[in-house]
């Protein structure tokens, strides 16, 4: 029986999200605030999380009724058929929201319901590696979800090392798409940090999903059918690619991180990660491909005004050295990246990224 399926994106990415949902073929996808809506049943599940690069996670929609008050709601929770979705051996931990319902104590909601599930299934309530069980109620409806992926999908697991201020892989992935990559042309980044830009790429270009070394909350739900997941994991086998991958950061430490990072993951062959100021940028041989750069943006690493300077250099190496090339350019400060000089199509819109409103600058080939 086929449900709905929220696949969760940072505010402002829902656009790019879908675009990448609908290249996937899981079905008609729909954009709405904070992720991108589809219908499908668990094997949708299980491909949302193994294979699409820009979900932080994966909600499946496992029921809803309506409650006018705690008591309806206790009862209609435990009529609830809950062994057909969790088990009694894994934990549980409720969250509920209310909206615009006559039950607005949403602690008590979340009282309730986890009762009743622990009462009638006798699954135990929190501790490690529980399955999040979240509740929406809104006039009156309550609206089920099974959090499916557990840990934030941006945990590939093989960014172990990080800088200061590291990018989401996930973000990562839907700003390289907003700049129009597929897979088919080198990217350079000029200021690599842990190497997120340049690994994400080439792990597209290498056809390498990006769940493919980690575990989800789906596989500890009754709903789990492990000789299908197997077989689905195991896929196409990985794609060769002639096009390299390459990232520098003044600091040697991160170079080494990046480098360390990109073996996990499984492309130390066509990435390479060196030690080296902006300044000190050179064109690569073979054909024009995408710069794609985080610089420090100032409002937690660096001084906004020595960062002018930076901005400044950044944009006369690339102008010098990198014709034909695209640039993407994130960054929190719209005054910085003007101070590059590049020429800079309209900006795309704001994206929570740490505590900040990032935004992607784009360039047409230079």
């Amino acid at each position: 029986m086929d449900f709905g399926i929220f696949l969760a994106t940072a505010p402002g990415l829902e656009a790019a999200l879908v675009e990448e949902v609908a290249a996937l073929d899981l079905g008609p996808a729909r954009a709405v605030p904070g992720g991108v809506g589809i219908t499908g049943g668990w094997p949708e599940v299980w491909r949302a999380n193994l294979q699409v690069r820009g979900a932080n996670r994966v909600l499946a929609r496992i029921g809803e009724f309506r409650a006018m008050h705690l008591a309806q709601l206790d009862k209609r929770a435990r009529k609830f058929d809950w062994e057909s979705v969790l088990r009694a051996d894994v934990p549980i931990r409720v969250e509920a929201t209310c909206r615009r319902s006559k039950i607005y104590h949403a602690g008590a909601a979340t009282q309730r319901i986890a009762r009743a599930i622990t009462e009638t299934l006798g699954a135990p309530e929190g501790g490690e590696g529980a399955i999040r069980v979240m509740a929406r109620i809104e006039d009156d409806l309550v609206s089920l979800s099974i959090d499916t992926s557990g840990e934030p999908l941006h945990r590939r697991g093989h960014k172990l090392a990080t800088g200061k201020a590291p990018l989401r892989e996930t973000l990562a992935a839907l700003f390289l798409r907003q700049c129009g990559y597929d897979g088919t042309e080198p990217v350079l980044d000029p200021m690599c940090g842990s190497g997120t830009f340049a690994i994400e790429a080439a792990e597209i270009a290498c056809g390498l999903v990006p769940g493919r070394d980690r575990r989800f909350a789906f596989e500890d739900l009754a709903t789990f059918d492990a000789p299908a997941w197997q077989a689905m994991r195991a896929g196409p086998a990985p794609r060769a690619t002639d096009l390299r991958f390459a990232g520098f950061d003044r600091d040697a430490g991160a170079a080494r991180m990046a480098t360390d990072n990109a073996a996990r993951a499984g492309v130390a062959g066509c990435t390479a990660f060196a030690c080296q100021p902006v300044s000190a940028l050179t064109r690569p041989e073979g054909p024009p491909g995408l710069v794609m750069v985080n610089p420090p943006y100032g409002a937690r690493i660096g001084n906004r005004k020595l960062l002018f300077g930076l901005y400044g250099s950044l944009g006369e190496t690339l102008r010098r050295e990198m014709r034909g090339w695209r640039v993407g350019l994130v960054t929190s400060d719209d005054g910085l990246a003007r101070a590059t000089g590049l020429p800079f199509l309209p900006p795309g819109p704001p994206v929570a990224h740490g505590g900040l409103k990032v935004t992607l600058w784009r360039t047409e080939p230079l």
